[in-house]
């Protein structure tokens, strides 16, 4: 069984193998769950993968399909 303490702010810091379980790392959202009176359940936030729809405004020109590929093989012959 995991433990973690309290500090005077309220905090406290998820053991590693709780992190590790459930998917959360620096960043991640949580929520808390009531799942019986005084029981709760740590539960990681996951956004649907369409939460990111508009986040990006599409480019005045089209791009091809050959102008990506040529720009991925232009960018990935100079890391080598």
């Amino acid at each position: 069984m995991s433990t973690a303490t309290v500090t005077s702010k309220g905090q406290i810091t998820i053991p590693a193998t709780v992190r590790t379980s459930l998917g959360i790392e620096a960043g991640s959202r949580i929520e808390f769950v009531e799942i019986k009176n005084g029981q709760f359940m740590i539960v990681p936030i996951v956004s649907p993968i369409q939460s990111l729809k508009g986040m990006l405004r599409k480019p005045a020109i089209p791009v091809s399909i050959e102008d990506m590929n040529r720009a991925i093989a232009t960018q990935g012959a100079k890391l080598r």
